[in-house]
């Protein structure tokens, strides 16, 4: 998909980012990172901005990149009702051609973006690139256990039901045409691309992975 397809989805992927499910994720995710004070932090697919919201107060800075417009505008709009305009920047952006300098940020984030690219591969070692020294990537992605089945089942033993039911079968039925990881694959590939420190945490009952690494200190 390019950036317009996706502008046409804000309020469908608000919506999603707004569902008990994903808002758990995004919970854990940023308990998972730890405390952002003082730290420049980076969402690489930002969506609408929510996941940044977590941590506004504490960050030192607050950047989103996201291949469509529509939703660029509506995370500044977000930054802007909560009176953060002012520590937070949005950009249309390309995951594979980050428009920052080396070494820029003390965290990047990635949720539901990662396994969409054709090659995550470049889109993770891009984010190596603008991390600083010793800096955290944290990432969500389908593991190998995602599909359409697991998905649904999934949610009839959760209770899910309506549009958060709708809105998790849509994100297993992109996962089963894109990338699904195991622990170990995703393990290999961070260590292929100078990452360390890597740890895997289990959401959606197994069948997504959050994923933290730190970037490998130059020896």
């Amino acid at each position: 998909m390019n950036g317009e397809e996706f502008d046409e989805l804000v309020s469908f992927f608000d919506a999603m980012a707004r569902t008990t499910w994903l808002k758990e994720i995004h919970d854990t995710l940023k308990e998972t990172t730890g405390s952002w004070v003082d730290k420049e932090v980076l969402d690489v697919g930002c969506g609408t901005g929510r996941l940044l919201l977590r941590g506004a107060e504490e960050a030192k800075r607050l950047v989103g990149v996201d291949l469509s417009s529509e939703m660029v505008k509506a995370s500044i709009q977000q930054f802007f009702y909560h009176e953060l305009s002012g520590k937070s920047e949005f950009v249309v952006a390309d995951a594979e051609d980050l428009p920052f300098k080396d070494e820029t940020f003390d965290l990047a984030l990635s949720t539901c973006v990662m396994f969409l690219l054709p090659d995550p591969a470049n889109g993770i070692r891009e984010v190596n690139r603008i991390l600083k020294q010793d800096g955290m990537i944290a990432m969500l992605n389908p593991s190998e256990k995602m599909s359409q089945e697991t998905a649904a089942s999934y949610g009839k033993e959760r209770g899910i039901s309506g549009f958060e039911r709708t809105a998790l079968l849509k994100w297993s039925n992109v996962s089963t045409r894109r990338h699904r990881y195991t622990e170990d694959e995703m393990t290999a590939l961070l260590q292929n691309l100078r990452f360390t420190e890597i740890k895997h945490k289990e959401v959606l009952g197994g069948l997504a992975l959050i994923t933290t690494a730190k970037k490998e200190q130059n020896s």
